[in-house]
């Protein structure tokens, strides 16, 4: 055990919030997203949902400053002739989560989904988890810890 550490932090997530640099990308996918098949490399947090892992990883984790948006999360798809699709009730969340961590910042970025899906291919790693929100994944950008 190791003080100061949220619990929810599993030491192989710990690892690759350790290991990665400045401007890295973490996806923390919900329970629809295949993970499996586009991570470079998957971490699974299985039972667990997005806002509680965001909170821990975000008091360890530095947003990207010198980007616009360093948080992205997948557009909704907007079925073509309806009226656009409500905002997920999940985002209202992740920008009470991440405004508590990062005050200054800005919003999301809204990436279409296969677009989303690309950038989860190049990203450092895709955390697994069981959120069962839909359009709950979010994408964050490593920021540096000012020395």
């Amino acid at each position: 055990m190791l003080k100061g550490i949220p619990k929810i932090l599993s030491p192989g997530l710990l690892q690759v919030l350790a290991e990665m640099g400045h401007g890295d990308e973490l996806v923390i996918a919900d329970g629809n997203f295949p993970a499996a098949s586009v991570a470079r490399r998957l971490v699974r947090a299985d039972g667990h949902g997005v806002p509680e892992l965001l909170e821990a990883i975000l008091q360890l984790f530095p947003l990207d400053s010198f980007v616009e948006r360093p948080a992205a999360l997948m557009a909704v798809v907007q079925t073509p002739g309806e009226p656009a699709p409500p905002e997920p009730p999940i985002w209202a969340r992740y920008r009470e989560i991440v405004r508590r961590h990062e005050p200054s910042f800005g919003g999301f970025e809204l990436v279409e989904r296969f677009a989303f899906y690309d950038r989860a291919r190049a990203a450092y790693a895709v955390l697994a988890t069981g959120e069962g929100a839909l359009y709950a994944n979010i994408i964050l950008k490593k920021g540096v810890i000012p020395g």
